[in-house]
């Protein structure tokens, strides 16, 4: 089966990749076509709509943390473009 991007939740606004996929590569996810603006790897995030800078990224239906700049459908999301929700509450014990 070819590596695509899984759409987890209607509300989110990020969807999953189940292998590697190229940069350039389209996918349809629904009724949403995105063509990806990065290589991304098994379980990286890929915005499926436009994020505004300061906006919620929502992932399981959830806010995961927030788009510290714009980011376009098809970019690859990550700590470099999201503040996560996750890392100030995590104790590195």
């Amino acid at each position: 089966m070819a590596a695509t991007l899984i759409h987890i939740h209607p509300q989110d606004n990020v969807a999953v990749a189940t292998g590697p996929l190229a940069a350039g590569t389209t996918v349809s996810v629904g009724k949403i076509v995105v063509s990806l603006r990065q290589e991304v790897r098994l379980g990286d995030k890929v915005a499926i709509v436009p994020i505004a800078e300061g906006d919620a990224v929502l992932k399981y239906g959830l806010p995961i943390g927030k788009a510290t700049t714009s980011i376009q459908p098809g970019e690859y999301v990550h700590t470099h473009n999201l503040a996560s929700n996750y890392y100030p509450t995590f104790d590195h014990r």
